[in-house]
């Protein structure tokens, strides 16, 4: 058996690699126990062949003279004994149960396994990537990503099954996207339970919801091809036809087509320049603008742990002025963080700026911890490292928070100070607004995962040993919307983060007040 105690029952699964694990030896166990039924019932088996056996042999002699066998007293004590005791034997063996260790293990094990809800979600995440990432089904289904150690392939049923999904969701989009990719395989000859005529059904269904009453005949039309008495597929025959004479009609009236213009990134809408900025097609800087981006050996104005020791900062953007620091954590410091982070990990919440509480949202999708000074002398010396490099007071900020981000983990676009319109935003804290984030890489991301600022154009990629800083309000305390941000969905790997939000109470004297609202705030 197993103990998983750290698990509660209620976890989303998919949301974090690091529990995720957990699983896989869950089920390699499993498999061992089936094993071991499999071989107990093979057992079991060969004694019931041998004794079939014997027995055929010994009818089929005793029976060819019957008499002269039974003449042989032997013979007759045998007859009594084998009916009176080894049948009874026999049955007491047929009935025995070898399936009892296997069964009450898997028992145990259910109570830890994933839910509808994970599956559910698990399949979200991987449209969501698809669409992020402009993957294409196909590439998906023969899991050929980029930086891929373990390639993995997707069945018939694995498409079909994804589609189902997307289609109870009424997102008809996915949906044919799958459901073509199930036809696919089944047309390049893929053994399957499933059957053309169910795919069919929902793809042309999909096709249909979508507009396109054409294609969703083609496909209606082949459908019948395979199984002509299909009821739904008949109606639907009918109806499509109607609406496409209808359609020709009404197109006959009016032939006007507009011309299409190019829009500039600031007009794109949120969406799309988070995505392109996830995919690494955002704006590039201006050679002019770039040339001012520095690297430095830094020591925070001779902060004494720093001056013989100067770290390696370097400038990610201007505006918002973000930086960077390189080997600010070491790998055993991470190790340890997320030894002490697993098993806390929770679904991650967000701040509900209606009710001041806090929720679970689907734009949040991580596993995160708070981790505290006192549970570890290594997080306060992280802390300290902190406070010395942003000279910013560490005693009013927020504990330090580990997130792990599972398929498709990512956190939309948001901003990390709470703004005018949302009263209750850190009230309860009693330390102002959150001044700034200092944000650790704590592994590298095989693809996707970066951090982006979708306003400005800037994206930052996980490097693991690194930390980004930046302002979120200005000296001033007006919020820079400029550091409007977002997780981009991880692709491939595991991404874990930390990060400290550090707030305005305790700061007066270390960064004071501009007169304007909006004084900048450079070193």
């Amino acid at each position: 058996g197993l103990c998983l105690q750290t698990l509660s029952a209620h976890n989303d699964f998919f949301t974090s690699i690091g529990q995720m694990t957990d699983l896989l030896y869950t089920e390699k166990d499993l498999v061992t126990s089936l094993k071991d039924y499999i071989r107990a019932e093979e057992n079991k088996l060969e004694q019931v062949k041998r004794w079939a056996d014997k027995l055929d042999s010994l009818t089929a002699t005793a029976t060819q003279d019957p008499e002269g066998f039974l003449g042989h007293p032997v013979n007759a004590f045998k007859l009594m004994k084998r009916l009176n005791t080894e049948w009874g034997d026999l049955e007491s063996l047929v009935l025995s149960d070898t399936t009892d260790g296997f069964i009450s293990n898997l028992t145990i094990q259910r109570q830890y396994f994933p839910t509808d809800e994970d599956q559910t979600g698990a399949a979200k995440a991987l449209l969501r990537l698809q669409d992020t990432y402009r993957l294409d089904a196909n590439t998906i289904s023969t899991g050929n990503l980029p930086g891929v150690k373990h390639k993995s392939h997707m069945t018939v049923e694995d498409c079909y099954e994804l589609g189902k999904i997307a289609y109870s969701e009424v997102d008809y989009y996915h949906t044919e996207l799958w459901m073509a990719q199930a036809l696919k395989q089944l047309d390049e000859g893929e053994k399957s339970t499933l059957d053309k005529v169910t795919v069919l059904d929902y793809l042309s269904y999909a096709i249909y919801q979508q507009g396109e009453i054409e294609r969703a005949l083609e496909y209606t039309k082949r459908l019948l091809e395979l199984d002509p008495e299909h009821q739904r597929a008949n109606g639907n025959l009918k109806y499509f036809e109607f609406q496409l004479e209808k359609q020709k009609k009404a197109a006959e009236g009016e032939k006007k087509t507009k011309p299409k213009k190019k829009a500039g990134f600031s007009l794109i809408p949120e969406r799309k320049k988070y995505e392109m900025l996830c995919r690494g097609e955002g704006i590039r800087m201006t050679p002019r603008r770039e040339s001012r981006l520095f690297c430095r050996y830094y020591d925070n104005n001779r902060n004494p742990m720093y001056v013989l020791a100067p770290v390696k900062q370097q400038d990610e953007w201007d505006s918002p002025y973000i930086v960077r620091y390189l080997d600010i954590i070491s790998d055993k410091e991470i190790e340890r963080i997320k030894q002490l982070a697993k098993p806390r990990l929770r679904r991650a919440t967000v701040h509900d700026p209606q009710t001041g509480k806090l929720t679970t949202a689907q734009y949040r999708v991580s596993k995160s911890a708070w981790l505290t000074g006192y549970e570890d002398p290594m997080i306060e010396r992280i802390n300290q490292r902190i406070e010395d490099l942003t000279g910013l007071e560490m005693d009013t900020a927020e504990e330090l928070q580990v997130a792990n981000y599972g398929v498709g983990g990512q956190y939309e676009p948001h901003f990390d100070f709470g703004r005018k319109d949302e009263p209750d935003a850190f009230k309860e804290l009693g330390t102002g607004n959150r001044i700034a984030t200092w944000l650790f890489y704590m592994s590298d991301v095989s693809a996707g995962g970066a951090t982006v600022f979708p306003d400005v154009g800037a994206a930052v990629w996980p490097k693991k040993g690194t930390a980004v800083f930046w302002y979120n309000l200005f000296a001033s305390g007006e919020g820079d919307y400029s550091t409007r941000h977002a997780a981009c969905p991880v692709l491939v790997g595991n991404k874990w983060v930390s990060n400290k939000w550090i707030h305005e109470r305790g700061q007066e004297w270390r960064r004071p007040c501009g007169l304007t609202e909006t004084d900048g705030w450079k070193n």
